[in-house]
C-alpha cells in the first residue's frame, strides 16, 4: 500500500468515476483501476463495487476511505509545515441534530482553516444516521443529546457502535416560537398553554421510536403533529403557523433571524447535549478545532 494509491482512492470517491478521477489525477484509466485492484487483493477487501452508475463504495470502503482521508491529511500538514509546501485541498464531515451552535462552529472552522480549497460537509440529520455516519467514519464528529428518557437506549446504541459521548451543557427544555405567536410575549410556557397549538418534529425515518427523537416529550399526546426533515421548514411552519418546537433554546439571532423566540418550558426535564467520536479513532486536526468551537459557542 502506497501514499499514492491512497490518493487514488479518495480521488475516485470524490468523482465517482474512473474516468473523472483519471482525468483529476492526470493517469490513464487503466493505469488506474489496476492500481485499486492491486490495493483492493493487498488488503483483501473490496473497497469499491463496480455499477454502471460508476463506483459505490464498499462498507469496508467507506471505513477505509475514512482512514486513507486522515493519512494523507497527516503527509499534507507534514509537507507545509517542513516544506512550506501549501497544505493542498481540506476535507471535514460533521453529522448534527439541528442546533444553530453545531452551524456557528461549522461556519468558524471554515472561515479559519478553509484555506484555497476545501471539500467541508455539515449533515443536519436523523438521530440514528447521525450515529451510523460516524460509526462507518463518514462524519468525525456527532451532535446528538441524551436525557434520562432517552439515556439507557442510545448509550447501549453508542457502545455497540464503539462511539463514546461527550458532554458539552445540560439545557433546560425551551420552546420556539414566532415572534407573532400569542405565547410569544409570555415569560414561561406550560404544556397546558401549547395544547391548542401545532407541534413540529423532526421525522426520524424507519427509526421513529421516542428514543431517538430529537425533542423530549415526543410521547406526550398531541392534537395537532407535524413531521419535518428540516431546519428551514420547521421555522417557516412556526411562523405561518403558529407552531411550535420543544428545544435546547439555543438560537442564533445572526443566522436564524430575529423572528423565532426561545421561551423556557416549565417542565421537570432536561438535555444534555454533546459529541461523540469514535472509540478507536482520534479526530483529526480539523476535528479537534471543530470540537474547540462547539464548546466555545456552547459555553457563552
Amino acid at each position: 500500500m502506497t501514499l499514492q494509491q491512497l490518493k487514488y482512492i479518495l480521488a475516485v470517491a470524490d468523482k465517482g468515476t474512473i474516468s473523472e478521477a483519471a482525468k483529476q489525477l492526470y493517469i490513464a484509466q487503466p493505469s488506474l483501476t489496476n492500481s485499486i485492484k492491486e490495493l483492493e487483493k493487498e488488503l483483501g477487501i473490496v473497497i469499491f463495487h463496480r455499477t454502471n452508475k460508476g463506483m459505490i463504495l464498499s462498507r469496508e470502503g467507506e471505513e477505509f476511505l475514512a482512514y486513507a482521508r486522515q493519512v494523507v491529511e497527516q503527509v499534507h500538514l507534514l509537507e507545509e509545515k517542513y516544506t512550506g509546501k501549501p497544505a493542498g485541498k481540506q476535507g471535514f464531515c460533521v453529522s448534527t441534530q439541528h442546533y444553530s451552535f453545531a452551524v456557528e462552529a461549522f461556519v468558524d472552522l471554515l472561515r479559519d482553516y478553509g484555506g484555497e480549497e476545501y471539500d467541508f460537509r455539515i449533515r443536519e440529520t436523523q438521530t440514528y444516521e447521525i450515529i451510523e455516519d460516524v460509526a462507518k467514519l463518514r462524519s468525525q464528529v456527532g451532535v446528538l443529546y441524551l436525557n434520562r428518557q432517552n439515556e439507557t437506549i442510545l448509550k447501549k446504541t453508542l457502545e455497540a457502535h464503539e462511539l463514546k459521548f461527550e458532554p458539552l451543557f445540560v439545557a433546560k427544555p425551551h420552546v420556539f416560537l414566532g415572534v407573532t405567536n400569542p405565547l410569544a410575549k409570555k415569560s414561561v410556557i406550560t404544556l397546558d398553554d401549547l395544547a391548542p397549538f401545532p407541534r413540529l418534529s423532526y421525522e426520524q425515518g424507519e427509526h421513529n421510536s421516542f428514543y431517538f427523537s430529537e425533542e423530549i416529550l415526543s410521547t406526550l399526546e398531541r392534537k395537532k403533529n407535524i413531521l419535518v426533515r428540516d431546519r428551514a421548514t420547521l421555522f417557516n411552519l412556526l411562523i405561518g403557523l403558529n407552531g411550535y418546537t420543544i428545544c435546547s433554546g439555543v438560537i442564533s439571532e445572526e443566522l436564524n433571524g430575529k423572528n423565532i423566540v426561545a421561551l423556557p418550558l416549565e417542565v421537570d426535564d432536561y438535555m444534555e447535549i454533546g459529541y461523540i467520536t469514535h472509540k478507536r479513532l482520534l479526530p483529526s486536526r480539523l476535528g479537534r478545532l471543530y470540537i474547540e468551537r462547539l464548546k466555545k459557542y456552547t459555553s457563552l
